[in-house]
C-alpha cells in the first residue's frame, strides 16, 4: 500500500490503483443504496477517508473542486490533496482525528487548481457515522468568494474613503507589528521612524471654501507625500507607508530606518512637495505643512511613547513658527515633562507644606539699617530639589494655583514679620514686602484675605508692603485699582516692583495708591567701578534715568528702593542721588528667618 504509517510526514502517492471497491455498500453492509446515490450527487464536496490517510471515495463536487475526476482521486492521500501538512499545528489535529483520538478538525487552506487560480476552502475532517474501521468524511466548502468580501470589507475599514490611503487602524496595525518584539532581526537596522505631519491653516480652507474643496486639498496632499514615500523607498525593501490619522493629520512610518538623517530627508521632501501650490479644478491654493520627526531604535520601544514624542514633537514645530520640521530633542521633553510634573503637583505641594520662605533685607542707603525684608517663596520640591519662584509662579499662575500659594505665602510672611517685633521690642519693627500676582486680585478677594491675615498675625497694617509688578499696576483699572485703593486706604503700602521695564507710563503714577517705587536692576548695574583700574564704568542714561526717577518719585510722595545693589560704588551712586533704599548682595543674599533674627538683634 502506498501512503505513511502514522507520525511520519505524508508523500505523494504515485499508484492510486488499490485494490479497494470505491463504494459504501461493501464497505458498511448495513446502509441503503440510495446513501451512496445522495452521497456521489451531494452539491457539497465529500470524500471518504481511511485510517491510513487514503482517499477511498469521492463525490463528483469533491473532484470538480480540485478539478479532477473522481476516480483520480481514490488512492491519494488526503493531506496532499487539501494540504493539511503544510502548519504542524493542522497536521497533528488530522492525525488525531484519524487515530479516533478528537471528534472533528476544522481549518482554512488556500489551494492552487490545476487551471491556475487560487482558491480559498474551509475544511472539516469527522469520523464517518456508524463506521468502525476509523474512516473519516471529508467535506470542503469552497469559501473563496466570502474571504474576497471579507477582504475587500478589511480594504475598506483600514483605508481612508477620501484620501484611499491607509488609515488610523491600519497605520497602528503596522506600527504595533513593527514594534513586536522579534519583529526585527539581524538582516535589518532594528530601528524606526516617523514624521508625524499636519497642515497648518487648513481648518480656514474649510471654513471659507467648504469641505469639498478641503477634501481635494487632503486628496492632492496625499498623492504628494505617497510620491515622497515611493521616492524615499527607491532602492530599499519598502517604501514608508503613509497614512491619514484623521482631519489634516498624515503619518510618514519608516520601518528599518538608517537614522535620524534618513528621516530629516525624507522631512524635507515632504515639505518642499506641499509648497509647491495646489490646483484643485480651477482654484489655486498655497498651504504648508508642520512635520514631527521620531527615529529611535525599535527596541524597547512602545507605540504610546512613540506617538507621543511625534505629538510634542509636532507641537515643538507648530510653537517654532510653522512651515517647518523639528526633530524630536530628548532634553527639550524632559524639560517639558518636568514643567508638566510641576505643574500638576502645585496645589497638593501646597496642602503638603513643601513650600518655605527665604528673606532679604531692604537696607536704608543712608545708614545701612535694615528697614524691612522681602520674603521670596521656595520650592523644596522632593524630587527636583530647592526651586526658585522663576520655575514654577509662572505655572502657578497659569492654572490658578497662584491664589492658593499667595494666600500661604501672605500669611507665613505676615506671622514671620509680627514674631521679629515681638522678638526685638527695644527696635522699631521691620515691614514684610510680599509679592502678589494680578491673578490674586482678579481670583480672590484680595483685600479680604488680607484683612483676615493682619488680624490672624496681630501685624499693623504699616508693617505690610505688597509688591506688583509695573505692567500689572499701570493697567489697573475696575476691580484690581478698587482693591489697591482699599489695601492702601487700610494702611498697607503698594510697591511697584521692576519698575523702568514695563509701560513706564509717569503720568499715570498720580493716580495709583502707591507708594514705593522699586527700580528694576537693569539700571544699577549700569553703575559699575572697576576697583583695580580705580575707573567707574558708568552708563550715562542710566544715571540720568534713575536720577530722574528719584526726583520724580519723591515729589509724588514716593519712596525709592533699587534693587540689584552688589558694589560699595554702586551703593554710593544711589546715595547720592537719593535713593532711599537698596536691595541686593552687597547687603545679604535671601536667607532663612533666624539668619533675619541675628542680623535684627546684632542690629
Amino acid at each position: 500500500m502506498n501512503g505513511t504509517s502514522e507520525g511520519q510526514a505524508p508523500t505523494a502517492v504515485t499508484a492510486p490503483d488499490l485494490a479497494r471497491a470505491p463504494t459504501t455498500e461493501r464497505r458498511n453492509p448495513g446502509q441503503l443504496p440510495d446513501h451512496r446515490a445522495a452521497f456521489a450527487a451531494a452539491p457539497l464536496a465529500l470524500g471518504v477517508v481511511d485510517g491510513e490517510g487514503l482517499v477511498v471515495d469521492a463525490n463528483d463536487a469533491l473532484a470538480e473542486l480540485l478539478g479532477a475526476a473522481p476516480d483520480e482521486l481514490t488512492g491519494r492521500l488526503a493531506s496532499d490533496l487539501v494540504d493539511l501538512a503544510s502548519d504542524a499545528r493542522t497536521w497533528h489535529a488530522y492525525r488525531e482525528v484519524l487515530r479516533g483520538r478528537q471528534a472533528k478538525l476544522r481549518c482554512t487552506r488556500r489551494l492552487k487548481h490545476p487551471d491556475g487560480h487560487s482558491l480559498w476552502v474551509q475544511i472539516t475532517v469527522s469520523p464517518m457515522p456508524g463506521a468502525h474501521d476509523r474512516t473519516v468524511l471529508l467535506a470542503a466548502t469552497d469559501i473563496s468568494a466570502r474571504r474576497e468580501l471579507q477582504a475587500r470589507l478589511r480594504h475598506l475599514q483600514m483605508h481612508d474613503p477620501v484620501t484611499r490611503l491607509p488609515n488610523r487602524s491600519l497605520f497602528f496595525e503596522r506600527l504595533a507589528a513593527a514594534l513586536e518584539a522579534g519583529a526585527y532581526d539581524d538582516t535589518g537596522t532594528g530601528r524606526i521612524g516617523l514624521c508625524y505631519l499636519d497642515l497648518d491653516g487648513f481648518k480656514a480652507v474649510n471654513d471659507t471654501l467648504g469641505h469639498r474643496v478641503g477634501d481635494r486639498l487632503l486628496t492632492a496632499v496625499a498623492e504628494r507625500l505617497t510620491r515622497c514615500a515611493d521616492e524615499a523607498g527607491h532602492g530599499r525593501a519598502a517604501a514608508p507607508l503613509v497614512a491619514r490619522l484623521g482631519g489634516d493629520e498624515f503619518a510618514l512610518l519608516v520601518e528599518d530606518s538608517t537614522g535620524t538623517d534618513q528621516l530629516a530627508d525624507l522631512a524635507d521632501a515632504a515639505l518642499k512637495a506641499l509648497q509647491e501650490p495646489f490646483d484643485l479644478s480651477g482654484q489655486r491654493l498655497a498651504v504648508s505643512a508642520s512635520i514631527g520627526v521620531v527615529e529611535r531604535r525599535a527596541a524597547g520601544t512602545t507605540t504610546t511613547c512613540l506617538m507621543q514624542a511625534a505629538d510634542t514633537t509636532l507641537y515643538w514645530a507648530k510653537s517654532d513658527g510653522k512651515a517647518r520640521w523639528t526633530l524630536f530633542d530628548p532634553e527639550r521633553n524632559a524639560h517639558r515633562m518636568t514643567r508638566q510634573s510641576l505643574s500638576s503637583s502645585l496645589r497638593p505641594a501646597v496642602e503638603r507644606g513643601e513650600f518655605v520662605l527665604d528673606y532679604q533685607p531692604l537696607v536704608r542707603l543712608e545708614d545701612g539699617g535694615v528697614r524691612g525684608v522681602e520674603a521670596l517663596v521656595r520650592w523644596q520640591h522632593p524630587h527636583f530639589g530647592l526651586l526658585t519662584p522663576n520655575r514654577f509662579i509662572g505655572l502657578a499662575e497659569e492654572d490658578g494655583s497662584i491664589v492658593q500659594l499667595g494666600r500661604w505665602v501672605l500669611r507665613t510672611a505676615c506671622r514671620q514679620a509680627r514674631q521679629w517685633q515681638l522678638e526685638n521690642p527695644g527696635r522699631p519693627p521691620v515691614f514684610v514686602s510680599v509679592n502678589v500676582a494680578v491673578r490674586q486680585v482678579w481670583d480672590s478677594d484680595l483685600v479680604a484675605d488680607v484683612a483676615d491675615i493682619l488680624a490672624e498675625t496681630e501685624l499693623a497694617p504699616e508693617l505690610l508692603q505688597l509688591e506688583l509688578t509695573e505692567s500689572a499696576v499701570m493697567g489697573s483699572a475696575g476691580r484690581p485699582l478698587q482693591a489697591l485703593q482699599s489695601l492702601s486706604d487700610m494702611g498697607v503700602r503698594i510697591a511697584i516692583d521692576d519698575f523702568g521695564t514695563g509701560y513706564s507710563n509717569l503720568a499715570y503714577l498720580s493716580r495709583l495708591p502707591v507708594s514705593v517705587l522699586k527700580l528694576d536692576g537693569s539700571f544699577v548695574r549700569g553703575f559699575q567701578y572697576d576697583a583695580e583700574a580705580g575707573e567707574a564704568h558708568i552708563n550715562p542714561a542710566d544715571e540720568v534715568i534713575v536720577e530722574a526717577l528719584v526726583q520724580l518719585a519723591h515729589r509724588l510722595g514716593l519712596t525709592v528702593t533699587a534693587e540689584c545693589v552688589e558694589t560699595t560704588s554702586q551703593a554710593a551712586r544711589l546715595r547720592r542721588i537719593g535713593c532711599d533704599t537698596g536691595q541686593g548682595w552687597l547687603y545679604s543674599r535671601p536667607v532663612t528667618p533666624d539668619r533675619i533674627s541675628a542680623l535684627l538683634a546684632a542690629g
